[in-house]
């Protein structure tokens, strides 16, 4: 059985989070009513249900499953253990205190009266109903956004450059990354992103990276809606940490290598130029600027580094003004700035923006930018930009709350 441990320590902690939440309602559940008896047994179902399905997780062949049965299903469970633990630390606390006092109130009080005193103490109401509607209000906001994941939102900036030739001020650049087309679900709605694209007539698109979760097939049903991504100046793209079937279990060394080989065919038959260590020089009224593509290169040791500056920079030098796409930020600061200080701009993309996070005028958070230092918009250090796309598609939960898929336009000046 694969992954074993994990299945059975998930399993442990729901069950645990089970009852240590049905003791909460028991208390705060009007007594002999039919809604007792409802909530109770509605509970019960929804959560033996979600448990037999992870007991079942290594057993099923999902393959065989509807693609949206199998992402619904695992984000619903994992956002009834989220909102679980959460309300628990609530509890917890009402608990703490409740050992506390227990424990003051026995230091305090002479033998005779201890024993006189049977009661315990009470669990706080007030707690518990904060915990329920803490954990309620993560799982309902979990459900909300569902809604948002083909909720294009267009980020138009202009960015100025000193060194920027005249041929290409007022150049129109969109920037997407992390379409992810193993996890859509709705054509329909994925195409009306890409009339969005379409609609700001961009003289040039730039994809960052991760096309597919994992495989290559995952574009069969997709490709004509990104063969329509055109621009005059070309569409370019580079690979991204999931381009390369790190993270499923292949038959053999070579055919992983043969989705890697069919995934680059999928670039050139919807008429993308990948861009795989190297870089083309671009041409725009008697001006020329280099553009710059690496694979994935990241200075986080979990993911893949196989891109190669030192391949794609050469011959660039003699360009006044050099754009790199590049799918993971961190490779700005480990390597970029350090020792490529002439690349004007930097694109990236690999965050998501966690597909969760709050974005306010002058404020932005998101769990993610404990790990990623530039993790959503635009960074500046000297006179290098970076800008980190927040993903067209997405991966893993379903969603996206307060952080929505993003297209760029950048008007360069």
């Amino acid at each position: 059985m694969r992954n074993s441990g994990f299945i059975f320590f998930l399993l442990g902690l729901m069950a645990l989070l089970d009852i240590y939440v049905f003791q909460v309602l028991q208390v705060i559940l009007p007594a002999s009513s039919k809604a007792r008896l409802a909530i109770i047994i509605g509970y019960w179902v929804i959560s033996v249900s979600a448990m037999l399905y992870v007991f079942s997780m290594p057993y099923i062949n999902h393959d065989n499953w509807p693609r949206w049965v199998v992402t619904y299903t695992r984000a619903i469970v994992f956002g009834l253990i989220l909102s679980k633990l959460l309300a628990s630390l609530f509890f917890a606390v009402d608990d703490i205190r409740r050992a506390g006092t227990w424990v003051i109130g026995k230091m305090v009080q002479k033998p005779a009266e201890v024993a006189q005193s049977g009661a315990g103490i009470s669990r706080s109401v007030f707690l518990s109903w904060l915990g329920l509607a803490v954990g309620g209000t993560v799982f309902s906001t979990l459900v909300y956004g569902f809604g948002n994941k083909y909720r294009y939102h267009v980020n138009r900036l202009r960015m100025s450059f000193k060194n920027l030739p005249a041929g290409f001020k007022g150049m129109r650049i969109v920037h997407i990354s992390d379409i992810h087309s193993g996890s859509f679900t709705d054509k329909e709605a994925v195409e009306k992103g890409i009339k969005k694209i379409l609609k700001e007539k961009p003289d040039m698109i730039l994809f960052t990276g991760d096309l597919v979760n994992d495989r290559a097939s995952e574009m069969k049903d997709y490709m004509d809606v990104f063969s329509k991504l055109k621009a005059p100046m070309g569409v370019y793209s580079t690979l991204g940490n999931h381009d390369y079937g790190d993270y499923v279990r292949w038959e053999s060394v070579e055919a992983k290598k043969e989705n890697l080989e069919q995934l680059k065919l999928v670039h050139k038959n919807m008429g993308w130029r990948l861009l795989m260590n190297e870089h083309v020089v671009l041409e725009k009224g008697g001006d020329r600027i280099a553009l710059l593509g690496i694979e994935n290169w990241s200075a986080k040791g979990n993911f893949g580094r196989y891109g190669k500056m030192e391949e794609a920079y050469p011959g660039s030098e003699q360009h006044p003004f050099k754009i790199l796409m590049s799918h993971d930020p961190s490779h700005w600061d480990a390597e970029v700035r350090t020792k490529y200080g002439d690349i004007d701009l930097t694109l990236a993309g690999h965050t998501h923006g966690m597909q969760f996070g709050l974005e306010l005028p002058g404020f932005k958070w998101s769990p993610v930018q404990y790990m990623y230092k530039q993790w959503a918009g635009l960074y500046e250090a000297g006179e290098q930009k970076l800008y980190v796309n927040r993903g067209y598609g997405f991966i893993g939960y379903p969603g996206r709350i307060g952080i929505l898929p993003e297209i760029t336009v950048i008007e360069l000046s």
